[in-house]
């Protein structure tokens, strides 16, 4: 087997050129991106962090309400949260928050109209399918390197290292559901002289509602994943105190923020069950 691994295929020395090129070539891009990011984590935390906490609490209680129509998810989310401020992590909580919904805005922003065309272009996704299996199946810290490499440390490398490893969700679904649309209501439109965008406004796109609700709601619990993984290159949230606990071999600290971690996500999946309402 000497032949074999005699002349090794140098697949990290392409990596590391295709980087280099890219950091010579695009930083002008990667900035603008930085600051862009920045700006869309110092609104949501502005929003946050700004007014006080029960306020807050409040807004967001009367927000799951809204969704659910459901006063025991109003009531769950409520005693969620004052067990968070209980617990003394509302400021770690409001980051992690921050870093899924900035995620959330720029997968679903990026993932649903690439859904809606693959389902349209069969060939389109036929190309994407294996850049998506790469980007689900890659190990995580994986992305870190690259968002280092580019963005330094802080939240946007870890906001960019979490839209990287969630995008392919919004897509998929959004794929599926579109692909999905029945038959007869696609020659239903046809025969009423329905343009492609008025089938697309009017009967895809409302077909597929639920498997879009599905992409958004695995969007945000993907993004809370990988809250510990963002901490590791410097993103604020409840990710910090984990990994604190781990490198002190702190027990009660791991355990106390990682049930933050999840009540945080159980709040969000029982607020973004729409149609659910009271289940």
């Amino acid at each position: 087997m000497d032949w074999l691994t005699e002349t090794k295929i140098p697949v990290g020395k392409w990596a590391k050129a295709g980087f280099d090129w890219l950091q010579d070539n695009g930083a002008w891009f990667f900035d603008g991106l930085a600051t862009a990011m920045e700006a869309l984590i110092d609104a949501l935390l502005w929003i946050f962090q700004t007014p006080p906490e029960l306020v807050v609490v409040l807004v967001i209680v009367a927000f799951a309400w809204w969704l659910q129509r459901s006063w025991k998810t109003a009531g769950f989310v409520l005693l969620g949260f004052l067990f968070i401020l209980n617990q003394g992590y509302w400021e770690e909580t409001t980051e992690s928050l921050t870093l899924v919904l900035s995620a959330c805005v720029v997968c679903m922003a990026v993932g649903v109209p690439i859904g809606i065309a693959a389902a349209h272009r069969p060939r389109l996704y036929a190309v994407m399918r294996p850049v998506l299996d790469l980007m689900q199946t890659l190990p995580t810290f994986v992305y870190l390197i690259p968002a280092i490499v580019f963005f330094g440390i802080g939240m946007v490398p870890g906001l960019i290292a979490t839209v990287i490893f969630v995008l392919p969700a919004p897509i998929r679904l959004t794929h599926l559901g579109v692909s999905s649309t029945p038959q007869p209501l696609l020659e239903a439109a046809d025969a009423f002289g329905a343009t492609p965008s008025q089938k697309l406004w009017r009967v895809e796109l409302p077909s597929a509602l639920p498997q879009i609700m599905t992409g958004l709601n695995q969007t945000i619990m993907l993004s809370l994943s990988m809250v510990v993984i963002a901490a590791l290159v410097g993103a604020d949230g409840l990710g910090v105190p984990v990994v604190r606990a781990l490198n002190s071999v702190n027990t009660a600290l791991g355990f106390e923020s990682g049930f933050i971690i999840v009540v945080l996500a159980i709040m969000l999946d029982r607020m973004l069950r729409i149609g659910e309402g009271g289940q």
